[in-house]
């Protein structure tokens, strides 16, 4: 997944709320303490918190651009911080009132009871680790990148199409793979590799124009294994089981109907899209590629 391939090289369902009829005492009567709690439970002042008054929330440290900005993920800056502040304000917190904590990225899905209400750290939704934590409702699509040296053929390139011409590498069996055929369709065959590094030392050889890995993957490799590298352009998937991040909570958490009626809201009204396009189109460097 992104994040554990990122990280060994360095480093939400919208509870239904009950609406029973209010027009006689009878009636109003009849509504269960069920139905009752479920009109309540995600209230400010109903959820379970792992600190009273507070929203705690975990990630790793350092935490990478641009996934936060400047190693402070308080400062609502940078894709995670700003979605993990648009949660904490559906769930009615405001920002003097989120706390963050340092939380390993292993630690924050490995079985155990967790010193956060949620964590936000690229973590990919997986049955594995789904048996050990709860996750919300993912909040973000890992999508496809292009990476090429700065200054070659197609590094240049505004649209999928320049990209037909391409030298393309990619590791074998994985969505990337899928998505340089599916989605770029070279004229040419793409060089396949065991490996993902021998993809990156191909294009830092010169022997491919141009690399597809996840995005996540793709700020990795421009900022720390390939110079003078860049993200030509990300693009979406297509066939087969997206790939998404989740914020993470304690397996069976309360907190968990709440937190992905959240991610829900923000879906549904675009929020989540415009921060999408704010921290990881616009100020990454990372334009569509359609």
């Amino acid at each position: 997944m992104a994040r554990s391939s990122m990280l060994l090289a360095l480093g939400a369902l919208a509870a239904a709320v009950a609406c029973a009829p209010v027009d006689t005492p009878s009636s109003t009567a009849s509504l269960s303490p069920t139905a009752s709690a479920a009109s309540t439970a995600c209230t400010k002042d109903q959820l379970k918190l792992v600190n009273a008054g507070k929203l705690t929330i975990g990630t790793d440290k350092p935490a990478f651009e641009p996934w936060f900005k400047d190693d402070d993920p308080s400062n609502g800056q940078g894709f995670e911080s700003a979605v993990a502040f648009a949660v904490a304000g559906e769930l009615g917190f405001d920002r003097s009132e989120v706390q963050w904590s340092t939380v390993k990225f292993d630690s924050a899905f490995a079985p155990g009871a967790k010193q956060f209400d949620f964590d936000v750290n690229e973590v990919s939704i997986t049955p594995d680790r789904a048996k050990a934590v709860d996750f919300s409702h993912g909040y973000y699509t890992v999508k496809q990148a292009v990476v090429a040296i700065e200054g070659g053929k197609f590094a240049a390139a505004k649209s999928l199409a320049e990209l037909k011409d391409a030298k393309i590498g990619v590791q074998v069996g994985t969505t990337s793979l899928n998505a340089v055929k599916e989605v770029i369709k070279p004229a040419s065959d793409p060089n396949v590799y065991n490996d993902q590094i021998d993809a990156i030392n191909a294009l830092k050889n010169k022997q491919v124009d141009a690399i597809v890995v996840d995005l996540p993957t793709a700020f990795y490799v421009t900022a720390a294994q390939v110079e003078k590298s860049k993200i030509v352009g990300q693009f979406s998937s297509t066939g087969g089981t997206p790939e998404e991040f989740g914020l993470v909570m304690e397996k069976g958490s309360a907190l968990k109907p709440c937190v992905d009626k959240a991610v829900d809201a923000l879906k549904s009204k675009g929020e989540l899209a415009k921060i999408e396009q704010q921290w990881l189109s616009a100020a990454a460097g990372a334009p569509e590629l359609k």
